[in-house]
């Protein structure tokens, strides 16, 4: 089967390399344009890009794919289906009718809750239970598309965005697999979405990135771990007499009650509007993440310090 690959990110990598094993024809890979990264803001190719190049696969970075050129050069590759996971460029009707299948995503969210650009985050932060990766053949609307396979999975109760990334990464390849095989023996099918429990996982604002102390325990740990490893959740703490602000990576909930934001014990347990978590992994600006028992000890914070 002749496939384009759309995608970027790191989650999109397992996916194409998943399709290169089974011996798949990638005739062609769209990603974003390189853009600046490190201290020096080289010029970095995405993850996808990088990947696809390492398979010696031919690599497409266009701004944009609106307009009859965008769509003339992609008709080209004579594509059969086109495997899209987490792109980001809108794909216009023009687009989506040229192959053969159409064009099927790979999405990690069990739709139509978490809708948009960051399913993952939101499912943590709103505190959800369990979760799914799903190929969903697309259409114009923003991820509206019937649903062909899903795949579920829990979520759990002190994981991260980065852990479920990685695992639903891995749990889509295999799927997307399946579902291409179910193109060619005939047996592929889908299923109209919910018209019922649909949510928008709206791109995560940086105002959301600072802890409010004030919040339940449950809330703070869940905008803790939803945010981990990046944007990274933080608030401020007074080290050697100066304020410093704190990234805060991993929490579990804890027993404890007092005054929002202070310190309960020696192994970092915070007290909240209700409630209390316990710090596990800390970073500090420009340092690299730490057991957040081995911070503590490192730079004298004490039981009945506050944090900001």
């Amino acid at each position: 089967m002749r496939i384009v690959f759309m995608g970027t990110p790191d989650f999109a990598v397992p996916t194409l390399r998943a399709l290169v094993a089974a011996g798949h024809t990638v005739v062609a890979v769209y990603s974003q344009p390189p853009r600046p990264a490190g201290r020096g803001l080289e010029m970095r190719p995405s993850a996808v890009h990088a990947a696809a190049e390492a398979f010696g696969l031919p690599v497409m970075t266009p701004t944009s794919l609106k307009g009859d050129e965008a769509a003339a050069a992609f008709g080209t590759h004579g594509a059969d289906v086109a495997v899209v996971v987490a792109y980001g460029l809108l794909l216009p009707p023009t687009i989506l009718a040229i192959p053969r299948f159409g064009c099927l995503n790979l999405h990690g969210s069990a739709l139509p809750r978490w809708r948009g650009a960051a399913p993952i985050q939101r499912a943590i932060m709103a505190g959800d239970a369990e979760t799914a990766v799903e190929v969903m053949q697309m259409e114009a609307g923003l991820d509206t598309g019937p649903v062909a396979m899903r795949a579920p999975t829990p979520i759990g109760a002190d994981e991260t965005t980065g852990d479920l990334h990685d695992r639903l990464a891995d749990l889509g390849a295999e799927l997307m697999v399946a579902a291409l095989a179910a193109l060619e023996d005939g047996s592929f099918a889908t299923t109209p979405q919910a018209a019922e429990g649909i949510t928008y996982a709206r791109k995560i604002e940086k105002a959301e990135a600072r802890i409010d102390w004030s919040r339940p325990a449950r809330e703070v740990h869940d905008t803790i771990r939803g945010l981990s490893p990046m944007p990274g959740a933080w608030c401020e703490a007074t080290i050697g007499g100066k304020v410093e602000r704190l990234k805060l990576l991993r929490s579990t909930l804890a027993e404890g009650a007092g005054e929002p934001g202070t310190i309960l014990d020696d192994r970092l347990v915070i007290a909240c509007g209700t409630g209390a978590l316990r710090l596990t992994q800390v970073q500090r600006a420009g340092g690299r993440p730490m057991a957040a028992e081995v911070f503590r000890r490192g730079v004298g914070l004490s039981t009945g310090a506050k944090l900001g």
